[in-house]
């Protein structure tokens, strides 16, 4: 059922009027107070009456501690203006605004160590403000309803940098940010230049969006230009994503409206590492080894650490081990991350490994060369699967093109 203006079935009228009169206390305060705004709220939650007021009223209180009356004339920080990436930029053959999201310069580490995550979040609470609006000058320009944004994620660039904890959690922050307080706001999600880490990264991620919000993200394949003019005029799409769109200066990526990011200078830095929680502490005696074993099952998946010392430095490598059931030494492994010494007491020590190959891993802490000191490590590991949906869509895609949403995934 629609639920939409003029589409109500009588039991979705007879909510609206409920909500309405539930509301009354707050509704001039709200950012607009007809229907169409109210069943935005309603439709989230299926027309359960006090789950959307539940949800509007939450709505309402972050709306203040966000002060978003003011919110336009509040100017992010220096780091953020010039290094968070994406913009709106054109409408779509509805009249729709169109964000893009640049992922693959984004520096999230820079970002993390150089700004605050409230002001990362405001930033981004900012962003919804201007669609939102700008929804509503076109509605009036155009003299019909404008609710949603369309959404193109150019995700080339995508790599396992973008998978450091910190980052992937700050970034889910900002996902439920927008499915909190923007319901019903998004009309497609399409997500351009996907590489083969992509379903890694949405599987991090897709438990932060709502069913709904997940049926409208599409994988494109190689023909991803076409898809977009499908929808997009070409003349309302950058040089950049194939239309004819520039700058006034000819620039085609449009970048006075699409900031393109890059890496955030360390001048900015105002930390040199956030803090971390850890769920393992080991000892590793002098001149030994600790050894940490994961089995991975199929190609693909990616392992994710993170490790600090207390006092002094230590070894670290992974390895893939030639036997099964026994334990290897180092040697007699093969090593698919090479063992090198970490100032891990100094400075906390963090990466990943996309595991081309099925097998045991074995994460090694090597304190060998040490003959008087035993090391005190504490680390966390994960291994990071890849979203089935999407990792099937990525094989099949090849250059064949393809319009499906994620939708069937678990």
């Amino acid at each position: 059922m629609s639920g939409h203006v003029g589409d109500l079935s009588p039991r979705q009228a007879e909510a609206l009027a409920q909500f309405q009169e539930k509301l009354q206390d707050v509704l001039p305060s709200l950012p607009a107070q007809d229907d169409y705004f109210l069943l935005k709220w309603l439709r989230a939650r299926s027309f359960d009456v006090p789950k959307s007021e539940a949800m509007l009223r939450k709505h309402l209180e972050f709306r203040k501690h966000m002060d978003a009356d003011n919110i336009m004339s509040w100017e992010p920080p220096e780091v953020i203006r010039r290094y968070m990436s994406g913009g709106m930029c054109g409408y779509d053959r509805e009249g729709s605004p169109i964000w893009y999201d640049i992922i693959g310069p984004l520096d999230a580490r820079g970002l993390l160590l150089s700004a605050s995550k409230q002001d990362l979040l405001k930033n981004k609470f900012r962003d919804c403000e201007l669609l939102r609006r700008e929804c509503e000058e076109q509605s009036r320009k155009l003299g019909k309803k404008i609710e949603m944004v369309l959404m193109v994620y150019d995700c080339e660039g995508l790599g396992l940098k973008h998978l450091w904890k910190p980052a992937v959690d700050t970034y889910g922050e900002l996902l439920s940010m927008f499915e909190e307080n923007y319901p019903e706001s998004l009309k497609r999600l399409f997500i351009v230049k996907a590489p083969k880490i992509f379903p890694v990264a949405y599987n991090l991620v897709k438990h932060f969006l709502s069913e709904d919000t997940r049926r409208k993200v599409v994988v494109l394949g190689s023909n991803w230009k076409e898809v977009l003019q499908k929808y997009i005029d070409p003349e309302q799409i950058p040089v950049e994503y194939g239309g004819t769109l520039t700058d006034p200066d000819g620039d085609p990526k449009c970048s006075s409206k699409i900031n393109y990011g890059g890496d955030v200078p360390q001048h900015y830095y105002v930390r040199d590492q956030l803090a971390q929680q850890y769920e393992h502490t080991v000892v590793v005696n002098r001149g030994s080894s600790h050894q940490v074993e994961y089995e991975i099952l199929f190609p693909g998946c990616v392992l994710r650490w993170q490790f600090r010392t207390e006092g002094a430095d230590v070894g670290f490598g992974v390895y893939l081990k030639t036997k099964a059931g026994e334990r290897q030494r180092a040697g007699a492994m093969t090593e698919v991350y090479p063992n090198q010494r970490y100032n891990s007491h100094l400075v906390p020590e963090d990466g990943s490994l996309t595991c081309s190959t099925p097998g045991i891993y074995v994460l090694r802490f090597d304190n060998t060369y040490s003959y008087l000191h035993a090391k005190r490590v504490s680390y966390s590991v994960e291994v990071l699967l890849p979203d089935a949906a999407s990792a099937q869509q990525i094989q099949h895609l090849g250059d064949r093109p393809s319009e499906e949403s994620l939708n069937h995934s678990p």
